[in-house]
């Protein structure tokens, strides 16, 4: 069975996180979408959380899967049996670091590939801080987020700007 893994801090999902999963989908028997947990960061949902918003918006794609890890990604992927690493880019400035990290995760484990996908050119702009930064200022997410999610991540930002976090 192929099984991929696509990593990252999906804080919020995006419509370009989404493409990037539905193209990996069928091309691989089983994906598995882990939340990775960087602990220098600062996120607007919880681990748990973000998994619930990945759930909601992936319902549909039954080849699909959502786990985390606070570990080497390289890791993950050996003890989930996975061979390939899922990456999507936006521009030549994430090829150059994306590249980087693929060359040091094959390093780790022998055994892994990553698979660049391009982002479709309507999300080439979209990014979780975009996101949360127009939240911020009430901006429209309605283009930038799953439907199912826009209001979550709205109430979610008024929650956190009322307690001052």
């Amino acid at each position: 069975m192929s099984t991929a893994v696509y990593p990252g801090s999906f804080d919020p999902i995006t419509l370009g996180h989404l493409n990037v999963i539905k193209r990996a989908s069928r091309l691989f028997e089983r994906v598995i979408v882990c939340v990775m947990v960087n602990s220098a960061k600062r996120y607007l949902f919880p681990v748990e959380e973000r998994m619930e918003l990945l759930r909601t918006v992936l319902a549909d794609l039954p080849n699909v899967e959502i786990d985390h890890s606070e570990g080497l990604v390289s890791e993950y992927c050996e003890s989930c049996g996975a061979e390939v690493l899922v990456k999507g880019l936006r521009a030549i400035s994430d090829y150059e670091s994306e590249v980087q990290m693929a060359i040091i995760n094959r390093k780790l484990n022998p055994n892994l590939d990553t698979i660049f996908f391009p982002a479709h050119e309507k999300y080439t702009y979209i990014s979780s801080s975009t996101v949360k930064e127009m939240a911020r200022y009430s901006a429209d997410l309605g283009e930038f987020l799953p439907r199912e999610i826009v209001e979550i991540v709205v109430e979610k930002y008024r929650g956190v700007e009322a307690h001052g976090n």
